[in-house]
């Protein structure tokens, strides 16, 4: 049993009564050198360990046996796990709650109508589709989603991804009238509405399908580093985008690689172009937009909610619009018309399927990493839980829904979510109650901005970009903190600029995979040392104490050996020992196998006097010197020979019987006249493993027969449970190869091989009486 005592120095940690750690401050460090917390137990291998703690293979439960069941508590569990309105609704409290969620309601509302209408241009869609994007999506999370606080809806860099296949597949050159070479507007915007809802309808199938099949977990694939470069780039995406409304130009629909990179020379060709209402009605909203941002920032404790800047620009610009007359007498390019009242549902275009089924699948999963990263920061903030897997199906059903209902793919926005939150909003009926606004505004009151100007929507788009520009300070702080972040970040910015939106996203997520698989590939090695007085050993490189065991190699990897680097943990494992171990087994190969020709050479020539002596008679005569006339008869001779035969064999028995016994001997590096390594056990610590593979195993094999050819015994310790069951099911324990190999800790490791430095292989009744 072990033994908790007190005795000389050896850690700065002390024992209670009790048996807990105690941290004690500076002023009683000597008291900490004083005192010692140690624990004395017996040697322990993997054997005795199981013996000990009673290991039992652990029985996992199948996890699709409990989807078959019925039960009356399992139907409500579903119920409730798939329409969580059902679980929170009922115990909503009207009295603390409700004013919160109104006030904050119509704070998102006030915020969702103006970026509604400028993100649909966003889209290359008419502005009245963002409006309906900003009111089923809504209502349809707010009856599916678990997050309390996020804003569903239209979103800056969903809006940019679909605009880029909207205007690939139904460019303007696709709708140039043969009469007079200008564009369809009419029917261009109604192809660009069936890409766009069709996509939204496959993104949501996408969806839900992923988070039926509880594939949340999808979303770790993409890193923060990943994430915020990605948004980024996508905010100079909708930079860009915006230029041909600030100036008043009508460029080329481009997609695609480099398509960015055009589009910016196209401007820069065009500027002499511009229309100068167009460009000072831009800067006039855009000063005024800043204006009132900086005057919220700075009211913000006075300020019950903060002052709707959006919307009061949209109402001063559409009042001026129509009192000035800025589309007829300056040529200011407006909104115009918005049909009252809702629109009927739409089937989507199956034949566009095939053509956007990449790009649904990268803003499906765009869409789902921003929701529910933010969801998680204002769950964990206001203590709750948000399911991954019912988000995917909530924003599924959200986008499928409206893609029916013409909207575009949307999610959640990060401007309207903090407002929804900071207002007071404490359920998703702040996201109900904004969405009936929204109904109210598409019902009566959409056709009052038809004089808007398109240039104040882009003005309010691009001050929007502030928070997402802004994360181009990531790169100062990354390549202070990590520099593989960095190259992560710089990766996916440089790619989703040149590669466009979707082939970008692609890019750097393999090439972070591939990161991380070229960082598994390159671990740290390291030789380990004892610290003195303690049972922990570290690297000799880095703890200027710790010391080498005499006689013991111990080597450690800081990552799992799997198939990409198993060979090189071989390679680096002979090398850190100090010891061409390849060399080593070359040359003892090539003097045994010199021993094994003489010795056949020898056997040979001790045969050739025997079978001269057999062609000259019928019988074997053994005394070469003994002369005709010794020789009585052939049947005494017969009899000779056979006697004599007979005792040959014997000694040839003998004699094989002694080379086998030392054999051993004479085949150690010692009798062969090699040099030796300067250790006799070599311990490798298998606590970085987390798995195995058929390579592992194979590798770990050849390391305990190359060492055994150089009379080096090779031990493991410190490996967990789930690797040794995978080492038990890979059948890597044989004969020569026992559980006995494999210790509990380094320390009993090392503890055995100096006790037993030339037990090669380990004697089982030893180890058992150890």
């Amino acid at each position: 049993m072990p033994r908790v005592s007190e005795d000389r120095p050896r850690t700065h940690s002390t024992a209670s009564s009790n048996g807990d750690i105690q941290v004690r401050g500076p002023f009683q460090a000597m008291e900490l050198r004083r005192r010692d917390y140690h624990v004395e137990r017996p040697l322990l291998n993997q054997e005795q360990l199981e013996e000990l703690g009673s290991r039992s293979s652990a029985t996992g439960t199948l996890q699709w046996r409990t989807w078959f069941r019925c039960s009356h508590a399992r139907a409500q569990a579903l119920l409730l796990q798939y329409f969580p309105v059902l679980a929170w609704l009922p115990q909503y409290p009207v009295r603390d709650w409700l004013l919160g969620d109104l006030l904050s309601g119509l704070s998102v509302a006030i915020m969702q109508l103006p970026q509604g209408l400028a993100y649909a241009l966003l889209a290359g869609l008419p502005p009245v589709f963002g409006l309906y994007s900003s009111f089923y999506p809504v209502f349809i999370y707010f009856l599916f989603g678990t997050s309390r606080h996020i804003s569903v809806g239209t979103f800056a860099v969903m809006s940019v991804m679909v605009g880029s296949v909207t205007e690939s597949l139904a460019p303007d050159e696709a709708f140039l009238q043969a009469s007079n070479s200008t564009v369809d507007v009419a029917a261009r915007d109604a192809a660009r509405v069936q890409v766009a809802s069709t996509l939204s309808v496959l993104v949501g199938l996408f969806q839900v399908g992923l988070g039926l099949v509880h594939f949340g977990f999808v979303v770790t694939y993409l890193s923060e580093p990943l994430v915020r470069a990605y948004t980024t780039a996508a905010s100079v995406q909708v930079f860009v985008s915006q230029l041909k409304y600030v100036f008043g130009l009508h460029l080329s629909s481009r997609s695609g690689p480099l398509s960015l990179i055009y589009t910016v020379l196209e401007v820069c060709w065009k500027l002499p172009q511009t229309v100068v209402g167009t460009m000072v009605t831009a800067v006039v909203a855009g000063v005024v937009l800043v204006l009132v941002k900086l005057l919220n920032d700075k009211l913000r404790r006075q300020l019950p909610m903060p002052l709707p800047g959006e919307l009061l620009t949209l109402i001063g610009a559409t009042g001026i619009s129509y009192g000035v007359g800025l589309q007829h007498r300056f040529g200011v390019d407006v909104v115009g018309k918005i049909p009252a009242g809702l629109v009927p549902p739409v089937a989507p275009s199956p034949q566009l399927f095939a053509r956007l089924v990449g790009n649904a699948f990268a803003i499906a999963v765009v869409g789902f990493a921003i929701a529910i990263s933010l969801g998680k920061i204002f769950a964990l903030r206001h203590g709750y839980r948000v399911d991954s897997n019912q988000e995917l199906v909530a924003l599924g059903l959200s986008n499928l829904i409206g893609g029916i209902f013409q909207c575009f793919p949307v999610s959640c926005s990060m401007s309207r979510s903090l407002v929804q939150e900071s207002t007071g909003g404490n359920t998703q009926v702040a996201g109900a109650i904004s969405s009936l606004f929204i109904l109210i505004i598409i019902v009566k009151l959409g056709e009052l901005f038809q004089d808007l100007p398109k240039a104040v929507l882009a003005a309010a788009i691009i001050v929007n970009l502030k928070g997402m520009l802004m994360q181009f300070t990531d790169i100062r702080s990354l390549w202070k903190a990590n520099r593989v972040d960095l190259l992560i970040w710089l990766v996916t910015f440089v790619a989703t600029i040149l590669l466009n939106l979707d082939l970008g996203l692609a890019v750097a997520v393999v090439f972070s995979l591939l990161l991380v698989v070229v960082r598994t590939q390159l671990p740290h090695y390291s030789v380990l040392g004892q610290v003195p007085d303690t049972d922990i050993y570290r690297d000799v490189a880095e703890y200027s104490e710790a010391r080498e065991v005499p006689g013991v190699k111990v080597f450690r990897s800081s990552a799992t050996m799997y198939f990409a680097n198993a060979e090189l943990y071989s390679d680096t494992l002979k090398q850190r020992c100090g010891v061409n171990v390849d060399h080593l087994i070359s040359q003892k190969k090539k003097l045994l196998r010199k021993q094994e020709l003489k010795l056949k050479r020898l056997h040979k020539e001790n045969k050739l006097p025997k079978q001269a002596a057999a062609s000259k008679g019928t019988s074997i005569s053994i005394n070469v010197n003994t002369s005709v006339t010794d020789i009585e008869s052939n049947d005494v001779e017969g009899s000779k020979a056979k006697q004599v035969s007979a005792e040959t064999e014997l000694e040839d028995t003998a004699a094989r019987g002694q080379e086998d016994a030392k054999a051993p001997d004479m085949s150690s590096l010692k009798t062969l006249g090699l040099p030796q390594p300067d250790f006799h056990s070599l311990i490798l610590d298998l606590s970085s493993l987390s798995f195995v593979d058929t390579v592992c195993l194979k590798s770990l094999k050849n390391i305990f027969r190359d060492f055994r050819e150089i009379d080096v015994e090779v031990y493991m310790a410190a490996c967990h449970s789930p690797v040794v069951t995978q080492l038990e099911v890979g059948h890597f324990f044989d004969a020569s190869i026992t559980k006995q190999h494999l210790f509990a800790s380094v320390h009993d490791a090392v503890i055995f091989a100096l006790q037993h430095p030339r037990s090669s292989p380990v004697n089982p009744v030893l180890v058992t009486k150890l």
